[in-house]
């Protein structure tokens, strides 16, 4: 009797479904230091070009411009500066095809801000960035390479699509360009609390008293255009945007671009990480 009820038993434990099993954020934070490796031998055109996808976006200078266009193929300047950065906060999605991280930068071994690149996954399984932004948010206190970073929790569901994840995040953008006279306030309802904002040189806020802080460092007001590029997850849990702002600093007409990562979490859409990146000032007297 006892016989059968351990074979029973095996049986019901072989018919019941397997869990699924979360996608490990690991690979990507294994690309990007990858990636930084890469730098010193390869040089930063080299490296660039190497670990990401041909049409890979790179936000600088005021411009979106294609990876191509930033770091042409052309010898290595043989006064190029050390460029050193590391992962401080990454995700995956739940589809396990987009991925994210954030952390310090160096140059010649002075911290001057952190990077955000967003990943995805290829066809053969190896990953590569198709967006890559800096940011002159402070990095003096950050922790260092040798440290893990910090993981976002997976959302714990999706939008059912690609699709639909962009529908729901361009209706939630169009709010936040709706509130152009009040960016704090829209800005606080929709971070995540356990999101990240950027806003130079202050060091990456985190959490709801700390965003408080920075955003009170921002223009009152912004002007939002529609977003010229992004991304989803093919859950529909993950979602990536850019495009331009424009505002008022000292008097003076400013323009930039907006990047924004989106996570549906349990009580919906929120913003893991916004960062502005600001083109050159004009001309003094221009």
């Amino acid at each position: 009797m006892r016989r059968l009820a351990v074979l029973a038993l095996a049986l019901a434990l072989l018919a019941a479904p397997v869990a699924a099993q979360e996608p490990d954020v690991a690979p990507v934070v294994a690309a990007e230091r990858g990636f930084a490796a890469d730098a010193p031998s390869m040089g930063i055109a080299g490296s660039f070009n190497k670990w990401s996808v041909p049409e890979a976006i790179v936000i600088g200078g005021g411009r979106a411009q294609r990876i191509g266009e930033v770091y042409p193929d052309r010898p290595r300047p043989a006064d190029e500066p050390l460029l050193e950065w590391w992962p401080n906060f990454a995700g995956i999605s739940r589809s396990g095809d987009l991925g994210f991280t954030t952390g310090g930068v160096a140059v010649n071994g002075q911290r001057t801000g952190h990077y955000f690149t967003i990943w995805k996954r290829q066809p053969d399984g190896s990953w590569k960035w198709v967006y890559d932004g800096g940011s002159g948010a402070s990095a003096a206190d950050v922790p260092g390479p040798e440290i893990e970073p910090v993981i976002l929790p997976m959302a714990p569901q999706g939008s059912g699509s690609a699709e639909q994840a962009m529908i729901e995040v361009e209706a939630m953008e169009a709010e936040l360009a709706a509130f152009a006279h009040d960016q704090k306030t829209v800005h606080l309802r929709m971070l995540a609390d356990n999101g990240r904002l950027y806003v130079a040189p202050l060091p990456p806020a985190i959490g709801r008293e700390a965003f408080a802080g920075a955003l009170a460092e921002w223009p009152a007001g912004f002007a939002f255009g529609p977003a010229e590029g992004g991304g989803s997850s093919q859950a529909g849990d993950l979602v990536w945007t850019y495009g331009g702002a424009a505002w008022r600093r000292d008097g003076q007409a400013r323009t930039g671009h907006y990047v924004r990562l989106w996570q549906r979490q349990e009580e919906g859409w929120k913003i893991v990480l916004a960062q502005l990146i600001p083109a050159p000032p004009p001309p003094a007297g221009g």
